[in-house]
């Protein structure tokens, strides 16, 4: 079977992703849900058969040593595409996500307009948080996009694997992907900082090196834009200073309240119509009296602030939910499943 003819069923029914697994029929994910398609159940040897259509010798190769590898992929005439085999107990399976070709900009996503504006701070870390599949790395497309159209700088990417590409506009751009580009995301960022940058996209904080590094790159005059896989804001905090040993928490807690400029927390919920997902986000600027928190490590008292601080372009994701459901955007039933207070948000959208 050709991989072209798979893609086809998933590209036709609009589906984000295409989930191959021996033993199971393919099935597609539309709209964030499960679907089966109409098709015969995937043996190892077709699953093998499509390995050469997509991956190089070399990838074969990773792939058979290692038992996963991801990447990103253009497949002739089908678009680009984030690409996972892995080894499962059946055998062999694979998950092909879409890249649109285009990167969308604020409005078409809907997203909030002060992320905008943070696009263009001149230094300090940006973080996008949120679980697999919410929409961070197109997100994170438009912010960088927004930048190389409206600011005469210089953008490095350090990613894993490289999702979107960027064409140098008012600025100039390079992108990194770790294994064809770098070994790792603490040698680029090593070597970044003498690259001449002024905005550093991070893919993901995995790890101390990592996030060190990006703390350090922030600290020193640059703008860091990075990614974390926590439920909100707080816990993105909480994720970063408890990487580090109990004899530094302080430290850190200084640097991150000095160079942090915001923490976006992004989920993904199906709209109303059905047509779509639509984004949720939850807005934590750093303000001085949230600098204050996090250096005296009150970062529990942080939601009371975010609640009251619309002025300041912040906002909850339990506040942005209840502004999607009065808009009619999205169901309620489908607000309260993902809402921080459920109790709580259901008396206040009734």
């Amino acid at each position: 079977m050709e991989i072209n003819e798979l893609l086809n069923y998933a590209l036709d029914s609009g589906a984000s992703d295409l989930h191959l697994s021996v033993g199971s029929k393919p099935m597609v994910r539309i709209n964030g849900t499960m679907h089966t398609l109409n098709m015969d159940v995937m043996t190892q040897d077709r699953m093998e058969s499509l390995l050469p259509q997509v991956l190089s010798d070399e990838q074969v190769s990773k792939f058979k040593k290692e038992k996963e590898i991801d990447f990103s992929a253009k497949l002739d005439g089908k678009g680009r595409f984030r690409v996972n085999f892995f080894s499962q107990l059946n055998g062999l399976a694979g998950v092909f996500r879409t890249i649109p070709d285009e990167i969308k900009s604020f409005e078409e996503l809907g997203i909030p307009p002060i992320l905008k504006e943070l696009s263009l701070m001149n230094r300090g870390l940006i973080l996008l948080t949120g679980p697999t599949g919410s929409g961070k790395s197109t997100t994170l497309a438009t912010m960088v996009d927004h930048v190389n159209e409206s600011r005469n700088c210089h953008i490095i990417t350090i990613e894993d694997p490289v999702e979107y590409f960027h064409s140098s506009k008012s600025s100039l751009i390079n992108q990194r992907e770790l294994g064809a580009n770098t070994h790792s995301f603490g040698n680029a960022l090593r070597a970044a900082l003498r690259e001449d940058p002024d905005v550093i996209l991070v893919g993901e904080m995995r790890d101390l090196e990592t996030t060190s590094l990006s703390l350090t790159a922030a600290e020193t005059g640059h703008l860091v834009m990075s990614t974390l896989h926590t439920s909100s804001a707080v816990k993105a905090i909480d994720r970063i200073i408890d990487i580090y040993p109990e004899g530094q928490k302080t430290q850190i807690r200084s640097m991150l309240s000095e160079s942090l400029v915001a923490v976006i927390a992004q989920k993904l919920l199906p709209s109303k119509d059905g047509k779509g997902r639509i984004p949720a986000c939850e807005v934590m600027i750093a303000t001085t009296a949230i600098r204050n928190l996090i250096r005296e490590d009150r970062i529990y008292q942080i939601p009371s602030l975010m609640q009251s601080g619309g002025v300041d372009g912040m906002q909850t994701l339990d506040q942005e939910l209840q502004r999607l459901v009065s808009q009619g955007a999205i169901d309620r039933v489908a607000a309260e499943t993902v809402a921080d207070n459920p109790k709580l948000f259901k008396s206040n959208v009734l």
